[in-house]
């Protein structure tokens, strides 16, 4: 049986019951609400799980989401390279309320942060407002304004962003303690 590489929301919520869904956003966004009995597994952790997800996928199809798509696709192409077989929710979380679905929004919400979108347009604003404030003292802060520009024209041509991969480093984008493992051990149980 061929398996598609993308599932829309409503083709996604029919098969819940019998998917493994792992979100691949940052635990901050993951804590903001996701689909239903997801687990989080950051994409920069993925290839931690690889082998808890060769066993699952034996045997369970995999879903693969986050906000809009781009990071599922990019970790549904990491576990195809390690011949994992999985599907990525087309349009993301945001195409899943989109469709009228809910997210499951747990009830501990103190580590909600915004998604890396809305990340990333805040730090590139920022940075772009801060260069044009300071060059009026000194030309030379535009060149800041300036690399924020081309960092988003290179993003949209290459649909990666180094700016989002770098917030992702940041303490609150980070898993808490133990969470990953605990996402591993309900992954290990299926």
């Amino acid at each position: 049986m061929t398996h598609p590489h993308t599932l829309d929301a409503h083709q996604a919520h029919s098969r819940l019951g019998d998917l493994i869904v792992l979100d691949v956003r940052t635990p901050g966004e993951y804590a903001t609400g996701h689909l239903p009995g997801a687990l989080n597994i950051p994409l920069d952790q993925l290839t931690r799980a690889l082998p808890d997800l060769r066993e699952v996928a034996a045997h369970s199809d995999v879903l693969v989401v986050c906000a809009s798509g781009t990071r599922a696709e990019s970790a549904r192409t990491t576990l195809a390279d390690h011949g994992i077989t999985a599907s990525t929710l087309t349009g993301g979380t945001g195409a899943w309320t989109d469709g009228g679905l809910a997210l499951h929004h747990p009830e501990d919400n103190r580590h909600a942060t915004w998604n890396m979108e809305r990340q990333v347009r805040f730090t590139a604003g920022a940075v772009v407002l801060t260069g044009l404030t300071l060059g009026r003292l000194r030309p030379a802060f535009r060149l800041a304004s300036a690399g924020i520009a081309g960092g988003l024209v290179y993003s949209a041509l290459t649909n990666s962003c180094g700016m989002a991969a770098l917030l992702a480093k940041l303490p609150h984008n980070r898993p808490r303690q133990g969470d990953l493992e605990a996402a591993l051990t309900t992954l290990r149980s299926h």
